[in-house]
């Protein structure tokens, strides 16, 4: 199954994510398909950046977004 989720960068106590399309057996911060955005939970308020389009072929293609990402896309304006 495909998964649109987060990955981890950033240095210790300062996180930035990924938002990437991947395999749901690889690991957090392993191999992804693509990646489709970007969030920085840092700034005041936190900023969300999406390729909406590239988001709404994944979703259209059977993609599930965890929790945490369905939250940023449907603030981004992306709803399935």
């Amino acid at each position: 199954m495909v998964k649109i989720r987060l990955t981890r960068l950033g240095k210790k106590k300062k996180p930035f994510y990924r938002i990437v399309v991947a395999d749901a057996n690889s690991p957090r911060d392993g191999r992804f398909i693509e990646e489709i955005g970007t969030y920085d939970p840092m700034k005041n308020p936190s900023e969300v950046h999406v390729n909406e389009e590239l988001a709404k072929k994944w979703l259209a293609n059977g993609a599930r977004p965890t929790e945490t990402v369905a939250r940023l896309l449907k603030s981004a304006g992306i709803e399935k």
